[in-house]
């Protein structure tokens, strides 16, 4: 099948979906599920296919072009599987809801922008899908109203800000090549000057540096996940977010390449060193800001910055090592973000709404699925043996360590440190303590939710524990950007300092595992007590709240808070308050009286008339 029919199906079953909810709704969701899936077929049956097709249709006087590679299809099949998951979780979750049939067109309608921004071989089809994405983001990020429409607006603000920063970018590299085919640029640029590659570099870099949320570019995003339908949290925290990921990979090693990217600059003030040492500012901040919140999405949001800042050290430092582990660790953070935005939406959905980790507790009988699947998208969050993550964090801490960096890995040891810390509250304030009185009777999510959950958890075990399923790719995507080969194996992956063999860590474990269990088999029972008859450290536990962890960091707080403000956003939001009073201030000009706009023009001629006197005086 070629790659502008997919694109087609992608794009018209978004519209066509949203005409079908008109006739029935039952129609528009199976129609919904089924064209979020055919995407995910079709790549599938086009695994280790790569292709280009030119479109000569002379749009703006160029042609456009479509291209599947390596790169191209990780991102494509990761983007359009957990799009299906999420369409298919929203059957349940956004069941009964107002604006439904809007809904399923806007996430249909991203997952096509998204499919074309990676299939594009062009950049003039680049921005095109760019802005799609990024104005129908805007649209669903405000689809719930009220405090979602600011969070829209500061996220399409400063998506036009990147979006900009790409059009200069294009519109220079065209003035250079004559030329917007990607392929044809990257021949051409290896001619130019190394300035000019840097300038490609770092305004390319801001674009991609909000989208992917690299601080101090990230202001848009806690608000954005919080206030959006929580399905489509799953989805912009999962792959769009991660759009970022892709852009830098295409400028940093396709369009500039990576002979060049790595050696622009001089020792620390090189592009690609500070590029990983604004991932490595990215990963801690964020991290411990997230100790601070009590709202699970916005706990959830600030670990999305965090992990970002992983894939863009990795891919920043330059070896085979650490960009394969900065791209692996964008498809694991995917998949275990999305499983908890997606547990968090079950208990959200059960609970009328309710995601403050100190009013809830004990649902790990009451909802298993949902705790099964926090739980493992926690071990891969934190990096848990047997889990994705740990396979990807375990690649980018060796590159570090054998790259000679201490401080940014102890950067990235920092930012786990702090990852356990604030996770244990949100594991902890969910599912386990004690059951609030008004629980007693909650029921477990249906089954529209509970599958993809259950999808998502088996697939961080899978990848856990046979890495080399998606490493195969990567390996691929690496070479073909210019590095040298990882020694990949099913199990994981092998190097002259060592190797990493999964199924090893994962014999030793179930071992550990089974006399564990063996001891609690034969210990004394527990006795069964009533769950407010108990007391903490000499104190009862609250009635109607979670049990002792409430305000079980308040000392942390009471130190770090001061520290760990969002300055940026509050300097952004003075930067939008004066602009704002600067645009009020013009607008006073603009009064609709005819006779101030004489004056006006009466003013500006004899401002002429007096620059003209002087000028013939001098």
């Amino acid at each position: 099948m070629s790659l502008e029919l997919l694109l087609i199906i992608a794009f018209s079953g978004a519209f066509l979906t949203y005409l079908s909810g008109k006739i029935s709704s039952k129609l528009r969701d199976i129609l919904a599920v089924v064209i979020s899936l055919v995407p995910v077929i079709i790549l599938s049956r086009l695994y280790g296919v790569q292709t280009e097709a030119v479109y000569n249709h002379n749009y703006l006087g160029l042609s456009l072009v479509l291209r599947l590679n390596p790169l191209a299809w990780f991102f494509a099949i990761a983007t359009v599987s957990l799009t299906a998951l999420s369409v298919i979780y929203s059957l349940g979750y956004m069941k009964n809801r107002d604006r439904t049939d809007y809904y399923y067109f806007m996430m249909l309608l991203i997952n096509a922008s998204m499919l074309g921004i990676v299939l594009s071989g062009d950049l003039l089809s680049f921005f095109i899908f760019w802005e799609i994405m990024s104005w129908s983001t805007f649209l669903l990020i405000s689809y719930n109203r009220g405090k979602a429409i600011a969070a829209g607006k500061k996220y399409i603000v400063m998506s036009l800000i990147g979006s900009m920063a790409m059009l200069i970018g294009i519109l220079s590299i065209y003035s250079f090549t004559d030329s917007l085919n990607i392929q044809i640029i990257a021949t051409q640029l290896h001619t130019a000057f190394s300035s000019y590659k840097l300038f490609l570099l770092i305004i390319f870099s801001i674009t991609f540096g909000i989208k992917n949320a690299v601080m101090p570019l990230h202001t848009w995003l806690p608000d954005s996940y919080a206030e959006s339908p929580l399905p489509f949290t799953a989805v912009l925290s999962g792959m769009l977010t991660r759009m970022g990921v892709f852009g830098f990979l295409l400028i940093m090693y396709v369009i500039v390449g990576s002979g060049t990217t790595l050696h622009l600059g001089y020792g620390f003030l090189s592009f690609n060193v500070i590029l990983a040492w604004l991932g490595a500012i990215t990963i801690v901040i964020p991290t411990f800001i997230a100790m601070l919140q009590n709202d699970a999405k916005k706990l959830l949001a600030w670990h999305g910055i965090g992990q970002g800042g992983y894939m863009i050290v990795g891919i920043a430092f330059g070896t085979s090592l650490s960009v394969a582990g900065g791209i692996f660790h964008t498809l694991n953070h995917a998949i275990y973000i999305v499983l908890l935005f997606l547990s968090v939406g079950a208990i959200q959905y059960r609970t009328n709404g309710l995601r403050d980790l100190n009013s809830l507790g004990g649902l790990f009988k009451k909802m298993p699925i949902a705790f099964m699947g926090g739980f493992l998208g926690i071990c891969g969050l934190i990096g848990m043996p047997l889990t994705n993550g740990f396979v990807s964090k375990w690649l980018i801490y060796k590159a570090l360590i054998l790259g000679h960096a201490p401080f940014l890995a102890f950067a990235a040891l920092l930012g786990t440190w702090g990852t356990i810390l604030s996770v244990y509250k949100f594991l902890h304030n969910l599912y386990l303590g004690q059951l609030p009185e008004k629980h007693k009777e909650i029921k477990r999510a249906p089954l529209a939710m509970a599958i993809p959950i259950v999808i998502l958890s088996l697939t961080i075990l899978l990848f856990g524990v046979l890495p080399g399923l998606p490493l195969k790719v990567i390996n691929s995507i690496i070479v073909s950007v210019g590095f040298d080969a990882l020694d990949v194996s099913v199990w994981g992956i092998a190097s002259d300092t060592g190797t990493l063999n999964m199924i090893n860590i994962f014999a030793a474990i179930a071992i550990v595992g089974a006399i564990v269990w063996l001891i609690f088999k034969v210990a004394r029972k527990a006795t069964v007590v009533d769950q407010y008859d108990n007391y903490a450290a000499g104190a009862a536990i609250p009635q109607d709240k979670y049990n002792y962890t409430v305000d079980f960091y308040a000392p942390f707080y009471r130190m770090a808070r001061p520290f760990l403000k969002d300055i940026f956003d509050s300097f952004y939001q003075k930067i939008a308050e004066a602009t704002g009073v600067a645009c009020e201030t013009v607008r006073k000009i603009y009064n609709g009286y005819v006779g101030n706009y004489v004056m006006y023009i009466v003013l500006f001629l004899a401002s002429l008339i007096f620059v003209q006197l002087i000028w013939s005086i001098f």
